[in-house]
């Protein structure tokens, strides 16, 4: 079941979008059962032991996903963003666009390739790797 307040951020999307989030919210919490999800920064998010793992935003491209840790998936179809964050995206304009096997795969990782991004902050923005 999804999250009622990501429910109401998909439901505010263009209809494309819309299915679009509907999909990527349905594999998360399939595969993550564990994760806590909320809208966060305005934005859908779930999180393993408080740790931001994956979520999406609607932007110029489209439907940008991303994971917080997705640049050590060593992935090719995950685009690395930034030198100093350790996060990877990929964008969709259509549900066809998203392939299952891939996101299943990436969601897996990301139980397995975690960076600590919950005490960022607390550690003046040093990022520690907490798996993999």
């Amino acid at each position: 079941m999804i999250n009622p307040e990501i429910q109401a951020y998909n439901n505010l999307q263009k209809k494309e979008y819309t299915e679009i989030c509907n999909a990527i919210s349905e594999i998360v919490g399939r595969c993550l059962p564990e994760s806590e999800s909320k809208i966060w920064h305005r934005h859908p998010v779930w999180f393993l032991d408080g740790n931001p793992t994956v979520g999406y935003s609607i932007q110029k491209p489209g439907v940008r996903l991303m994971f917080w840790s997705g640049a050590d998936f060593e992935e090719d179809k995950l685009n690395i963003l930034g030198k100093k964050f350790k996060d990877a995206s990929i964008f969709y304009i259509n549900v066809s666009q998203i392939d299952m096997a891939d996101l299943e795969r990436w969601l897996s990782k990301s139980k397995e390739i975690q960076w600590d991004y919950k005490n960022l902050v607390k550690r003046k923005g040093e990022l520690l790797k907490l798996k993999g």
